[in-house]
């Protein structure tokens, strides 16, 4: 039997309370970590993202499975902006049909056949300009390292957001034998636990529940997004913001909604030239 990955001092929870405290401690922790770790290369990050962008150069995001929810927080959500393409395939992300057609066994198979990259990239016209920001907890599907691996061949900078304990403890599913983190020009880590679960309940030892990644990735994807607008504006180019009513009314909401979209499909029109 594989070793259990749950801390030594952790004792399984036997109520609710207990269980409560279990999460929220665990969210706590890594918010923690983020926060004395990982400020020199969420600032390397934002710097090299508003280069990009300020030059008219995209920063793809890519994520496959439960990262996509990372994705999608890049752009396009309140709070967000143009200068990200978010990238996420049906075939990898889509799961709410779980069996069946469309189910989580194909997307689980897809996710780890390779030669994905070069097909995925002839797409688009990228250039060394660009960058790549490659989301996976584990690290070590081989999708994602194939798409790292190919952006990096066409001059990308490729930058990491990942669970170093995760990757740590899992097997990279490419036939490179590498790791995300091993790929990327720069890591993020999410700080996210081993296996991502969190709660681990009494009669339940072996499998822990309550994921915190999505928290975590989130956190890091929001702070990096908070310091390229800074520097994007710093630099005289402020970004346009999708900004909810109760801030503007929902008049000027509505316009800078459709000036915000301008302004992305604007900057998309360097892929497909």
């Amino acid at each position: 039997m594989p070793p259990s990955h749950r801390p030594n001092d952790l004792q399984p929870a036997r109520t609710a309370a207990e269980a409560r405290r279990q999460y929220l401690h665990a969210v706590r922790q890594a918010i923690e970590a983020i926060a004395e770790e990982e400020s020199d290369a969420i600032e390397q990050a934002a710097a090299r993202f508003a280069a990009t962008i300020a030059a008219g150069r995209l920063v793809h995001v890519f994520g496959t499975g439960h990262s996509r929810m990372a994705v999608e927080e890049v752009f396009p959500r309140y709070g967000s902006f143009p200068g990200f393409h978010p990238i996420v395939e049906l075939s990898m992300t889509f799961h709410n049909q779980v069996v069946g057609a469309n189910g989580q066994r194909q997307a689980m198979f897809l996710e780890n056949v390779q030669g994905f990259g070069p097909v995925l990239w002839r797409n688009f016209s990228t250039s060394p300009g660009d960058c790549l920001w490659a989301i996976s907890t584990s690290g070590c599907n081989a999708v994602t390292i194939d798409v790292a691996l190919e952006a990096k061949r066409l001059g990308m900078t490729v930058v990491a957001l990942t669970s170093l304990a995760h990757a740590q403890v899992s097997t990279s599913k490419h036939s490179s034998g590498l790791k995300l983190h091993e790929v990327a020009d720069l890591v993020l880590n999410q700080h996210a636990p081993a296996g991502d679960s969190a709660v681990w309940l009494e009669g339940l030892e072996e499998t822990p529940v309550a994921p915190i990644s999505s928290v975590t990735g989130c956190t890091v994807v929001n702070l990096v997004k908070a310091e390229v607008a800074r520097r994007l504006t710093e630099l005289g180019q402020p970004p346009k913001v999708l900004t909810a009513a109760c801030h503007l009314g929902p008049e000027r909401a509505a316009t800078l909604f459709e000036e915000t979209y301008d302004d992305y499909r604007r900057r998309m029109g360097v892929l497909y030239r």
